[in-house]
């Protein structure tokens, strides 16, 4: 069939003229480009957790002490609005058992006390929580050794399986053992990651915006 056949519209490159439309949408979708309304709203949000995390690094390597207190004053407005919900609901739900209701306002009125208690002493509490923060890290860094110790047994290359487990147990007893020191470490090393990921962010969120602009114009 020649080109006369399929119609006076047909080109080879095009597909029949009342057909572009049609063939443009199908090109979309096959490429898996996003919709520029997707990819606007993609760029606010990166933008605004990426410019979140650089204030909050700086802030860290700059206000340490500062940071965690407000870390520290967010964690006891949580628990004191957790303890008052918590209170209510234990006090109007009709649907609870007795026990049940018991539990609720106990559980909130240690929320409460919680909340008041860190805010009434903020530098204790901000330390408090930076360490808490640091054994749990050592923890897990434990915990995740000895599951990769166990893993290499099945694994094919053992021997990377034997030294991985072995290092992350060693960080993790090296933390526990010096969590003050592990600390002002984990605070900068926080800070420096919160940083380079704000402004990586940042860059991509600009980038999207300037791609959108050179598709509009």
């Amino acid at each position: 069939m020649t080109a006369g056949d399929q119609g006076e519209g047909y080109t080879p490159e095009q597909g029949p003229t009342n057909g572009i439309g049609y063939v443009a949408v199908v090109s979309s979708l096959e490429d898996g480009a996003p919709p520029p309304q997707l990819v606007s709203s993609m760029s606010w949000v990166i933008g605004f957790v990426s410019a979140v995390s650089l204030l909050i690094g700086l802030s860290l390597a700059f206000w340490p002490s500062s940071t965690i207190k407000v870390g520290a004053a967010l964690l006891a407005i949580n628990f004191l609005l957790s303890g008052v919900v918590r209170l209510v609901i234990g006090a109007m739900r009709t649907g609870y058992s007795s026990a049940m209701r018991a539990v609720m306002l106990i559980f909130g009125m240690l929320l409460v006390i919680g909340g008041v208690v860190i805010l009434r002493n903020l530098e204790a509490s901000a330390k408090v929580l930076l360490l808490v923060s640091v054994i749990m890290v050592g923890l897990s860094w434990i915990i995740e050794g000895v599951m990769a110790l166990v893993d290499s047994d099945d694994a094919k290359s053992r021997a990377w399986g034997l030294v991985g487990g072995a290092v992350s147990i060693l960080a993790g007893i090296i933390v526990l053992a010096v969590p003050g020191w592990t600390a002002v470490v984990f605070l900068w090393f926080t800070a420096i990651a919160l940083i380079i990921l704000g402004i990586v962010g940042l860059l991509r969120a600009f980038a999207m915006r300037r791609s959108l602009k050179a598709a509009r114009a």
